[in-house]
């Protein structure tokens, strides 16, 4: 649509085929091969860009991430995408940092564009270059060396990886199908909803082991009496339901635990 506005000649396409995690390559009828993919896309393609080295090092420091351009062997140039991080990542990683998390980047842009994205938001640990297929083994590797992992995403190639992930954090406005991978769905989008959920998750089951404690201390209180016939029936009874009572109400008090990012609390 956006061609035609401008005036441009539309070509009938004969074939199409698109490399997961590479790039795509699409034959015109009477214009050769057009290709659109990666540095490692074209390399496999034996196509030559070290012409634009200079130009693709500058954009990749600047967090843009690269689609080079091919017309049959010739490298003929480059289309730069931003992918801006959200306003306040770079609080919401520090935070989640605070609470003991560890952060890492997974992603399938080159490193350059990763590691620029991970100075931007303060993260240290950065997993690039990472084919959708190759995101699953990635997760499990972090399992196996720090246990729980727990993943945001928004993409369709993240589906997988949400799966696999011990918690799978979907982004609302994301895929449909990381949608439906993901455990927890963050309606709004925002990264401060990630730290929401940690905290509201460290509030319940810190009240779920104040529950046990107490239904478990009523009963090895009040069982010896009631056994050795010290307790009236009336007095258990009554006891059994003030147990349960102060169970409910200490659930409630969930509502008033503030699980809103320091960031964002009123100074």
């Amino acid at each position: 649509r956006k061609a035609e506005e401008k005036g441009l000649e539309l070509y009938a396409l004969e074939q199409f085929e698109a490399v997961a995690g590479r790039g795509i390559k699409a034959q015109l009828k009477g214009k050769g091969t057009i290709l659109l993919g990666s540095r490692t896309f074209m390399e496999e393609e034996k196509i030559d860009y070290g012409s634009l080295e200079p130009a693709l090092q500058r954009l990749e420091a600047e967090a843009k991430t690269i689609v080079l351009v091919a017309k049959d062997d010739q490298c003929v140039g480059i289309i730069a995408e931003a992918d801006t991080p959200k306003e306040d990542a770079a609080q919401a990683i520090e935070e989640l940092e605070r609470l003991g998390l560890q952060t890492v980047i997974l992603t399938g842009d080159n490193r350059r564009t990763a590691e620029a994205i991970a100075r931007k938001v303060g993260i240290s640990n950065v997993l690039a270059e990472v084919l959708p297929d190759k995101k699953v083994a990635e997760i499990r590797m972090l399992q196996e060396e720090a246990g729980l992992v727990a993943m945001v995403g928004d993409g369709i190639n993240d589906a997988p990886a949400l799966t696999q992930a011990n918690v799978g954090i979907a982004i609302g406005t994301g895929t449909d199908i990381a949608i439906e991978a993901g455990d927890i769905v963050l309606v709004r989008g925002n990264l401060s909803d990630v730290v929401k959920a940690v905290k509201l998750s460290r509030a319940t089951f810190q009240k779920i082991k104040q529950n046990l404690f107490w239904a478990f201390f009523y009963n090895m209180i009040m069982i010896p009496f009631a056994m050795l016939g010290l307790a009236h029936p009336v007095i258990a009874e009554a006891a059994m339901a003030f147990s349960s009572v102060t169970v409910v109400t200490n659930a409630n008090l969930l509502r008033r635990v503030n699980i809103q990012p320091n960031y964002q609390r009123k100074k």
